[in-house]
């Protein structure tokens, strides 16, 4: 009976006339049990859709079925050129946060800026990472989390990108990320990105 169910919300989804009809279909997904990888790909390809609405909708869905869609997601990541596409798969991954996106996540990290929508991906991979590291209690993936987010906060010329790396390693809050930020604010030429470093660091000022 799923199996039929799934079968018709995925042609709805592939046929629809409006994005409304879109939406429904993907709000009835998110609502069964876990999909089966066809129904999981149909979602992945809505996040091509034209309509940005349906667009957000599909990626608040994806992270709503959580980590079985993740290794789906990393496919078609690495299967597509389309930088959009890619955008939102890595706004999923980014919330899911399992740590089996960390290669992706981190990958993304260290990409060359090209455009405004890479750095803005690049942000939203920094915050991932911590996300992953915040929920992890494996200490070699919050290391290797640290260890990627201290680069992003020290090396690159993307101002955002230093102050989404200041954002997630304040969350991690290891004496190792807190030890990151006390490094980096001495040489942190851009005054937001400075001014963020130091309210990450304000509690251990009170503290100490």
């Amino acid at each position: 009976m799923r199996f039929f169910m799934n079968e018709q919300l995925i042609s709805q989804i592939n046929h629809a006339g409006t994005p409304e009809t879109v939406i429904a279909a993907i709000t009835a997904i998110t609502v069964s049990d876990t999909p089966e990888l066809e129904t999981i790909n149909a979602l992945i390809a809505v996040l091509s859709h034209h309509h940005p609405t349906v667009r957000a909708v599909a990626v608040e869905a994806l992270v709503k079925l959580g980590n079985s869609t993740v290794k789906p997601l990393i496919t078609a990541y690495k299967a597509s050129c389309d930088q959009g596409l890619q955008a939102h798969i890595i706004q999923a991954l980014a919330q899911i946060a399992s740590p089996d996106a960390l290669d992706v996540l981190a990958e993304v990290l260290g990409t060359t800026v090209a455009n405004h929508c890479q750095g803005n991906v690049r942000r939203i991979a920094a915050r991932g990472l911590g996300n992953i590291a915040i929920n992890s209690p494996d200490v070699e993936v919050i290391f290797r989390v640290q260890d990627k987010l201290t680069w992003a906060l020290l090396t690159p010329e993307d101002w955002g990108l230093r102050y989404a790396a200041a954002v997630s390693l304040q969350a991690i809050a290891t004496p190792e990320a807190q030890a990151a930020l006390q490094n980096a604010i001495a040489g942190e030429a851009d005054q937001v990105v400075r001014s963020r470093i130091a309210l990450a660091l304000s509690p251990l000022i009170i503290n100490s």
